[in-house]
């Protein structure tokens, strides 16, 4: 949020077939903000080209290592392929029992890709610790003079062992700090509890949960995420009956007159003056 009382949304649209689409206009979405319709649009824009701040979060537990070396050089390539360093930065975060950011935000590619080669795994899991530091302590204290995305990609099988938070504590705070969560399951199909956990976590933030069947399933997922950080909206509204008061306010947005699939966080914390 610029003010207290402006409110920005970044979102997708997609078809049936789950393609991007990215040329729809401001008149083409209806938006209910606590089930009222905004009180004044303030900005819109199509394939927004806001800087990204994103936290890399991976999970360094030894539930996953058979797996790792695959996952590394997917992440890898991301933050080679995606960022543009002159506006975007990134940082890396290992976590297993405890959490370590191996690599602070910056803007250096080389540098990111060694805090990810740096990572080893072992230990058992505190994933929702690792979610909530990332949110409050790195993402929320970014400072931007201009408004930017906030992004984590966590990859993970989502079994939390050892998080002295809960999950509704992390989810809270990602939707306190305005993150968009994506996140990439090692579980390879074995599903249960963790995926569920990571479906709730991009579900409750406008991000997108990838389950690969297959380890080269793991890049295409990386690679997915990449073109949707590209393909996105965005848009700023004043709400009406807004009231300063900390308390959580719910959205929902829909495309008119087709009927098209529209992913945006479901709703934000009426930060107090």
């Amino acid at each position: 949020m610029t003010s207290v009382d402006v409110v920005n949304v970044v979102f997708t649209v997609t078809d049936d077939h789950g393609r991007f689409v990215k040329d729809l206009t401001q008149n083409q979405f209806r938006i209910l903000d606590n089930n009222k319709p905004p009180k004044e649009i303030t900005g819109f824009e199509a394939q927004t080209g806001l800087p990204l701040r994103v936290g890399l979060l991976v999970d360094a537990s030894n539930s996953i290592r058979d797996r790792f070396k695959f996952e590394q050089q997917s992440a890898i390539e991301f933050v080679q392929q995606s960022l543009h360093p002159e506006v975007d930065k990134a940082m890396v975060l290992s976590f297993d029992e405890i959490y370590e950011v191996v690599q602070d935000f910056t803007n250096d590619l080389d540098k990111l890709s060694a805090g990810i080669r740096k990572i080893s795994p072992g230990g058992s899991t505190a994933m929702w610790d690792a979610v909530y530091y990332a949110c409050r302590e790195k993402l929320m204290k970014q400072q931007n003079p201009d408004p930017v995305r906030r992004v984590i990609i966590l990859v993970s099988d989502g079994n939390d062992t050892q998080s002295h938070v809960y999950r509704k504590e992390a989810i809270d705070m990602a939707q306190r700090s305005e993150t968009i969560i994506y996140t990439i399951s090692t579980s390879m199909g074995s599903g249960g509890e963790g995926d569920h956990n990571l479906k709730l976590l991009a579900e409750s933030t406008g991000g997108e949960a990838f389950f690969p069947l297959k380890l080269t399933e793991v890049a295409d997922a990386f690679y997915r995420i990449q073109r949707e950080l590209r393909s996105q909206y965005s848009i700023a509204y004043k709400p009406d009956d807004f009231v300063p008061n900390g308390q959580y306010r719910t959205i929902s947005i829909k495309t008119v007159p087709h009927d098209l699939r529209v992913r945006a966080k479901k709703g934000y914390y009426a930060r107090k003056q």
